[in-house]
């Protein structure tokens, strides 16, 4: 059995130059060209290719029919690259495999991320709702706390001026603060003051059986004090609408002697709207 080694590249080189002969078991081969040169094709040589071609495979006919087969092998550089190819494709699997794990990943991890963000958020909005209360809690404590003589600045009418302006920003602290005047600097005219626009704090929030108190501790033994008059009607108007109209009518009594003299004519006409609706002989 003859065994000749022929690739597709080789038989049509071969078929192309008519230098492969075969016959009485002997095979004459000229020197093949330099197969690197580059061939223009034309009608005449694509003839003689196809000649060649078709005499080559007579001759193999030939060859198989008289018991001498020829054995057409695959070029051994054909069969590494093949191999190579196959390597190729096999990391190419698994190449797309480990993407395909990657992208798994990523969706995962993509997934937890969220899931921790909103974690996140609900923790950060449970921590600010804590802090919220525990600053509720603290500021009620303070406020609630039993108030005692305290003069941050040493002098009453520093404390009083400090209250007013917290008063504005914060009233009740503002509060709180006037109050601690009151205890800290009694029968002064600071904290008779004090006690005066707590009465006022009291009005404006609706509440003037609250301010009475407030009213009549600062005009204890009616002082002689810019502001005093207009707070003596303050305090009628209170009694009146708590329905005191005898004590009503005595502070207007008392704003006539005591402060209707120097009083302001908006004052005096206050006063006799405050009499006449009041009742008072």
């Amino acid at each position: 059995m003859t065994k000749l080694s022929l690739s597709r590249a080789h038989l049509l080189a071969a078929a192309a130059l008519g230098v492969l002969l075969i016959g009485g078991g002997a095979v004459a081969q000229q020197a093949q060209p330099n197969i690197m040169e580059r061939t223009e094709w034309d009608n005449r040589r694509l003839d003689q290719l196809d000649r060649n071609v078709r005499r080559l495979e007579r001759a193999l006919t030939q060859r198989n029919a008289a018991g001498q087969p020829v054995l057409v092998e695959p070029d051994p550089e054909v069969v590494t690259l093949q191999g190579q190819m196959g390597l190729v494709s096999q990391r190419l699997d698994d190449l797309e495999a480990t993407v395909r794990r990657i992208n798994g990943d990523n969706e995962r991890l993509t997934f937890q991320l969220d899931e921790a963000v909103r974690d996140n958020t609900a923790l950060r909005t449970r921590l600010t709702e804590a802090e919220n209360r525990i600053r509720k809690l603290e500021t009620a404590a303070e406020l609630n706390a039993p108030i005692e003589a305290n003069s941050p600045t040493g002098d009453a009418g520093q404390d009083l001026a400090a209250a007013v302006r917290l008063t504005a920003s914060d009233r009740p602290r503002g509060v709180r603060a006037l109050e601690t005047v009151a205890i800290t600097w009694p029968n002064t005219p600071e904290g008779r003051e004090a006690n005066a626009r707590l009465g006022d704090l009291r009005v404006a929030a609706n509440d003037k059986a609250g301010a009475v108190p407030y009213y009549a501790t600062a005009l204890k033994d009616w002082p002689r004090i810019g502001w005093a008059g207009d707070t003596t009607l303050k305090l009628a108007d209170a009694l009146f609408a708590t329905e005191r109209k005898t004590q009503g009518c005595a502070a207007l009594g008392e704003f006539t002697r005591r402060y209707a003299p120097t009083a302001s004519d908006a004052q005096k006409a206050r006063a006799t709207q405050l009499r006449t609706a009041g009742g008072c002989g």
